[in-house]
């Protein structure tokens, strides 16, 4: 399994409406401080959000990839919706 399966089933505890995965690891190759670990952005909608500001809604989506951090994942762009927001779809 990659590593971008592996995120996106670790990330299924969620229970994602929709979730797409990005990996940008190729265009931070050789930049300062990246000691290895993937950069990927992540769009995720889930009924978890709902009712949670914005920095809930990561710190949950840290928790889950808490154990990838920093060694497989170096940096992860989020935007976390919840079906419920306005302009969500």
């Amino acid at each position: 399994m990659n590593l971008t399966e592996i995120i996106k089933t670790k990330l299924a505890i969620l229970e994602p409406i929709s979730l797409t995965l990005k990996d940008d690891s190729a265009l931070h190759a050789g930049h300062a401080g990246n000691g290895g670990g993937g950069h990927f952005s992540l769009t995720i909608v889930s009924s978890q959000f709902s009712q949670k500001s914005p920095i809930m809604r990561h710190r949950l989506i840290y928790e889950v990839l808490t154990d990838l951090m920093p060694q497989q994942i170096h940096a992860i762009s989020i935007l976390a919706i919840s079906p419920d927001d306005p302009n969500s779809t």
